[in-house]
């Protein structure tokens, strides 16, 4: 959207009149958003906006050290609630809290609206390096961002790891061996047939050795120690892909952690690592949700979202804003830690989804410069423009994918909230 120039006048009188007022008004819209959704519903909003911030501040940056001008940043889309002009550039929010944006001037051949002694400060009319630094520029920041996430947990948080000794029953599965035998919430299993154990992971490998057996439990409940007969199921009722394994049902919590902290040097070159996992696995993951199979379940998923359960285990579910919000919010009852791990995986996924190479995704125009580098060399160094009018039609397709997965996803996650189990 082009900014519509106003009379210097007009322009003064209508910030003095309008700004305050609108300020107040979004100041008392966060406050009510808070009132209504909760301080930590609020935080994580805010946290979410903020990587979009982050997402074209690198656009914004990268753009004008390449002397490419830029005429607007807004968060936001649809009309204008409040912007300030400092020198070419507007700064602003927008009405519908649906991403961000950053406004640069002769991004292909189709703006012919540009003024003769500025095309020099067109994205268009900069070299091939500058142009893909711009494109990456996005992504470039949602990897920054996860790394620091990462390396927070790492190294500044540390990573909790339960007392193995210090684990009690804290749920048990609905007709599991558990429940028919009465085991219940808080009690602790410290033998199997008289043999006793040192902790949890002990207790259920030995467990799944006894696939459909007849053992006693004895259990601490409440200070005194009990004998529980009870014949173990032989598989998994939510897992059957692992086969014969012995299966009681209960579920463990710990009463206390031990907290290790990497060196910043170690933990730096972990979060790097788990940088590089998650990126493949972010890539690996739209390859099966854009892949026949994955479509046809995504599909069934919207279809079935009214008899759903809201599984969080579904491999066919995008998540809306709503339901990213949700899973934050649970995340953040966990803890901190978990609350991090969320957002990280979150920039991970967004990152490398707007790299996918098809316009209007950043992808796309990191492809176009590319190619035209690659047809320039071809033809002896000339440069090469594309023609982008000849993309539109698949841009257009892409768009309005974009809009069905979104339009979809908040469908699900309204009708069909993900369950956590909580």
């Amino acid at each position: 959207m082009r900014v519509e120039p106003r009379a210097p006048e007009e322009q003064e009188q209508g910030e003095l009149a309008s700004s305050p007022v609108r300020t107040g008004l979004i100041i008392a819209a966060v406050l009510f958003l808070g009132y209504r959704a909760g301080l930590s519903t609020l935080l994580i909003i805010v946290g979410l906006v903020f990587f979009i911030f982050l997402h074209e501040l690198g656009h914004y940056v990268t753009a004008r050290w390449a002397g490419m001008k830029v005429t607007e940043f807004f968060i936001g889309f649809g009309p204008r609630i409040w912007s300030f002009q400092k020198g070419e550039t507007e700064y602003g929010v927008k009405a519908i809290p649906a991403g961000a944006y950053v406004r640069i001037i002769g991004m292909s051949n189709l703006e012919t609206d540009v003024e003769p002694h500025e095309e020099h400060r067109t994205y268009r009319a900069k070299p091939y390096w500058r142009r893909l630094s711009v494109g990456l520029a996005g992504s470039t920041m949602h990897f920054l961002a996860a790394i620091v996430l990462v390396f927070t947990i790492l190294s500044v948080l540390g990573e909790k790891t339960p007392v193995e000794e210090s684990w009690y029953a804290d749920a048990i599965s609905e007709d599991s061996p558990a429940a028919e035998a009465g085991l219940q919430e808080n009690d602790r299993i410290v033998a199997i047939d008289d043999e006793t154990f040192t902790g949890w992971t002990e207790l259920t490998t030995q467990l799944r050795a006894m696939p459909g057996e007849s053992v006693e439990l004895t259990v601490e409940r409440d200070g005194d120690t009990i004998t529980v007969p009870v014949t173990l199921a032989d598989e998994h009722p939510d897992a059957p892909q692992l086969g014969r394994i012995g299966f009681l049902g209960v579920g463990a919590a710990f009463e206390s952690y031990t907290t290790h902290r990497e060196n910043p040097i170690t933990g730096l070159g972990k979060s790097v690592v788990e940088l590089r996992d998650a990126v493949w696995m972010s890539i690996t993951g739209l390859g099966d949700i854009f892949s026949p199979d994955g479509i046809e379940g995504y599909v069934d998923t919207v279809s079935s979202a009214r008899d759903g359960d809201g599984s969080v285990d579904n491999p066919n579910r995008f998540t809306s804003p709503v339901g990213v919000v949700r899973m934050a919010d649970e995340a953040a009852d966990r803890g901190i830690a978990d609350l991090l791990y969320l957002l990280f995986v979150i920039n991970v996924f967004v990152g490398v989804f707007n790299l996918v190479p098809l316009l209007p995704l950043d992808g796309g125009h990191v492809a176009i410069a590319t190619y035209e580098k690659i047809r320039g060399m071809l033809q002896g160094g000339r440069e090469y423009r594309a023609d982008v009018g000849k993309l539109l039609p698949v841009t257009y397709a892409v768009f309005l994918v974009l809009v069905v997965i979104g339009v979809t996803a908040l469908y699900v996650d309204i009708v069909n909230p993900i369950d956590f189990g909580g």
